[in-house]
């Protein structure tokens, strides 16, 4: 049974994985740090203003969620599912999701992140005089 309202859900579970993701992009630029790359710096850019637009956002949330008191607290882990208790109001909410789905919703939020971050692409001109 739904006991909080959609608008309070999709806050908190946006605040949730955006979360999820913020770490999964850290751990990704100790692994571009360590790794064989050639050239890292473009890579470290990119996910370091990847983490900033995540960070603003979900600074933004974290003000909302005070605002109406909600909060998202992470009641188990297993192989298969995750289950996070959502409060709002005097009211809860628990909310049971595969690990599969929520690396897929980590997925988009990084990839809406990369979209952000990234410069329009401009084609190189010609240097044909």
């Amino acid at each position: 049974m739904r006991y909080l309202n959609e608008e309070d859900l999709q806050v908190a579970s946006r605040f949730l994985f955006l979360s999820m993701a913020i770490v999964v992009i850290q751990q990704d630029i100790q692994h571009v740090q360590k790794g064989a790359f050639k050239i890292k710096e473009p890579y470290i850019e990119l996910l370091e203003k990847m983490i900033s637009e995540a960070t603003d956002e979900r600074r933004k949330l974290h003000q909302t969620m005070r605002k109406k008191n909600i909060q998202v607290i992470t009641l188990n882990k297993n192989d298969s599912f995750s289950s996070f208790l959502f409060l709002c109001q005097n009211r809860e909410e628990k909310r049971n999701y595969f690990n599969p789905a929520i690396r897929k919703k980590v997925e988009v939020i990084v990839q809406e992140l990369m979209h952000m971050a990234l410069p329009p692409y401009q084609h190189p001109v010609s240097a044909n005089i």
